[in-house]
């Protein structure tokens, strides 16, 4: 099942055509999305999605979004979902048609199954692969036009980082810096366990925001653990107690293996950290 809702209200049917081939997000990746999960009904994270959709919008100079008109599209394709108690809710808004001055964005919601393999990935962990993303830790403020940080359509090489890992035999990556820092993965954050701390890189070296990571830190410390944003290195994920990648749909999943080697079994932090995140929604 599919729920596909226009940023006007219009209920359409997602197995028709509705994009024209000329949308600027089809033929250059000029636009951005947001991924949100729904669960029992209920979008978790969304003032801080929408903010970020705010955020990315800004900085690549899309007109700012109608934060209202998002929030009824995202409430419309709820109420129609009827398919089960979780999925994924797409947000996507695009430049539009390209060269007419006069087109208005393209915008839409799209609620989505969740993949069983990431069910499968939340249950049993993932094996990763470092992969060196070119990118150095200043990058970011020094070339803001490459927009690092902004959730942007323009995903070519996140996913060509993942057909990699799946040739090295792995489930998904953990992106490098070109001085040997930890980045992100190509969908998720990076979170490090150690001695009841959990660690992860700071998203001014241009890392988008993790509003996973930031709820899985708020339940976190109501457990007892401390948090820390600050550089990790890549020799940190070897030393530490568990490595975790987070995100919306693929709430916190562990990584048992690094580049062939298995990690240090952290099975029961998982099981800790996993019932600290879910918390933060049902207050248990």
């Amino acid at each position: 099942m599919r729920v596909l809702v226009f940023l006007d209200g219009t209920v359409a049917d997602p197995d028709s055509p509705h994009i024209r081939v000329d949308d600027l997000g089809l033929m250059r990746g000029d636009g951005i999305f947001e991924t949100v999960l729904i669960a029992d009904g209920q979008p978790r994270e969304l003032r801080p999605h929408l903010d970020r959709l705010a955020r990315s919008a800004s900085m690549l100079d899309l007109p700012e979004p109608d934060d209202e008109a998002w929030q009824r599209a995202t409430a419309q394709v709820i109420e129609k979902w009827a398919a089960g108690p979780e999925f994924a809710l797409k947000l996507v808004y695009t430049r539009g048609v390209d060269g007419d001055p006069e087109a208005k964005p393209t915008a839409f919601a799209m609620g989505i199954p969740i993949d069983e393999k990431i069910i499968r990935a939340r249950r049993e962990g993932v094996a990763a692969v470092t992969l060196d993303r070119g990118i150095d830790p200043g990058l970011a403020e020094r070339a803001p036009w490459l927009l690092l940080g902004a959730k942007s359509l323009s995903y070519a090489v996140n996913m060509a980082a993942s057909r990699e890992a799946a040739r090295r035999g792995a489930q998904d990556v953990i992106f490098t810096t070109t001085d040997g820092s930890v980045f992100e993965g190509p969908t998720s954050n990076v979170i490090v366990a150690r001695d009841k701390t959990l660690y992860t890189p700071p998203a001014t070296i241009g890392i988008l925001p993790g509003t996973t990571q930031a709820a899985v830190f708020r339940g976190a410390e109501r457990a007892g653990w401390n948090t820390k944003i600050e550089p990790l290195r890549a020799s940190d994920l070897r030393e530490a107690d568990g490595v975790f990648l987070a995100s919306s749909v693929r709430k916190l999943t562990r990584v048992h293996t690094l580049d062939g080697e298995r990690l240090r079994d952290s099975s029961a932090i998982h099981a800790e950290l996993a019932a600290a995140y879910e918390s933060v929604y049902t207050g248990k």
